[in-house]
């Protein structure tokens, strides 16, 4: 089969990104010709897949959006494929991956009137329905339970249309033999001692998931336990500018370090103490889980779909809604214990042996060969 996959933009640090690029992968094993549509690509290309670069440009996203849209249905019909699928929500998809979390439960909640008045509103909530309205066809391809069920509410969206993945976490995330002597060279790398107790926060969009609260609480730990080795590595792709102002204001500018995007995350998961998540809004949160499956605890917030993995596997500590700050402060001065640490580390391993957290790409790739294959046999094709 000839399949198209539509994505706006690829880096290769973003979790729904790597997903699109194991998507491709595993749909290529299964000996179908995957054509890919983008506006702008970081990294390497994925080999064996037709890119097909978008000339989409404008003052706003939504607006890019659009030309996006209309240039590939253009292409599509002159270049036809026997599927499509999305991993930005808009209209004719045959399936979509739900990485992203629901935008009208967002708007309707965290937004006033007066946004929603918008062209920004308008757009965003129209292609959503597309994808989710009960006028649609589109096969839906799921990776958290609090997403989907805001997804039934505000389109009552048919369940049958409505598919949960299991997690997907590569291989290369677990903690093997070596693991010890991967850790020292790891905290060697990065300056620490035996006594340091290193946060990793880990991801490319800094305020939506927490940044701020979680130098904050490197600071208030520090306020009250001084004698407190506590550091923070942030590994990830985007703008620093504003939390190494927050740092160099609450005087921890040294003990919060910018590590940039990383292509060793495996090994920084295996030399930090903790992985700190404290994020607004998470649709699934692959980091968790790579966490998990490294053996290092975890603190993150109730909005993290994967978050329920760590209270299943007794590794870490899930702050309640709405979020307070003292809750994530008290979090961190609980992992600095090394006792609950060895706890959660121990219980950790035992529950990525006993858990499916491996197949999401496997088992997507199958899914999606077979919504097509029913679609093309209902057109005749």
């Amino acid at each position: 089969m000839r399949l198209a996959f539509l994505l706006y933009k690829y880096f290769p640090y973003g979790g729904m990104q790597r997903d699109f690029c194991r998507f491709v992968q595993e749909t290529q094993k299964l000996g179908h010709e995957c054509r890919v549509y983008y506006i702008s690509w970081q990294g390497e290309a994925l080999p064996g897949a037709d890119l097909r670069k978008v000339p989409a440009s404008a003052a706003s996203n939504h607006s890019r959006n659009q030309k996006y849209y209309h240039w590939v249905q253009a292409d599509l019909a002159a270049n036809p494929v026997d599927g499509v699928i999305g991993f930005n929500k808009m209209p004719g998809l045959d399936v979509y991956y739900a990485a992203d979390s629901c935008y009208l439960d967002k708007a309707l909640n965290e937004r006033g009137w007066l946004y929603r008045q918008g062209g920004r509103y308008r757009h965003f909530s129209e292609y959503e329905e597309a994808v989710f309205g009960s006028r649609s066809n589109t096969e839906i391809l799921l990776i958290s339970d609090t997403e989907q069920r805001k997804f039934e509410q505000h389109y009552h969206t048919d369940s049958r249309r409505m598919h949960m993945l299991p997690p997907g976490i590569s291989a290369d995330r677990r903690a093997s033999e070596d693991a010890p002597q991967r850790r020292r060279a790891a905290r060697e790398g990065l300056g620490l001692e035996a006594e340091d107790h290193a946060l990793l926060f880990v991801g490319s969009g800094f305020i939506k998931k927490g940044l701020d609260r979680a130098i904050q609480a490197v600071a208030d730990v520090l306020e009250e336990q001084p004698t407190s080795r506590v550091r923070l590595f942030v590994a990830g792709q985007d703008k620093e500018r504003r939390f190494r102002k927050q740092a160099k204001s609450l005087g921890v500018a040294e003990q919060v370090t910018f590590l940039g995007a990383r292509d060793d995350v495996p090994d920084l998961l295996l030399g930090a103490d903790v992985l700190i998540h404290p994020a607004l809004d998470e649709a699934a949160g692959i980091v968790l889980l790579e966490a998990l499956v490294a053996g290092l605890p975890v603190i993150c917030t109730q909005e993290c779909g994967y978050a329920h993995h760590i209270v299943d596997g007794r590794c870490g500590l899930v702050l309640c809604s709405p979020f307070e700050q003292k809750d994530l402060n008290i979090a961190v001065q609980r992992t600095l214990d090394g006792v609950y640490r060895a706890q959660c580390r121990e219980s950790a391993l035992r529950y990525a042996n006993m858990t499916d957290l491996y197949s999401m790409h496997v088992t997507g790739a199958e899914l999606i060969e077979q919504f097509i294959q029913r679609k093309m046999g209902q057109s005749g094709g």
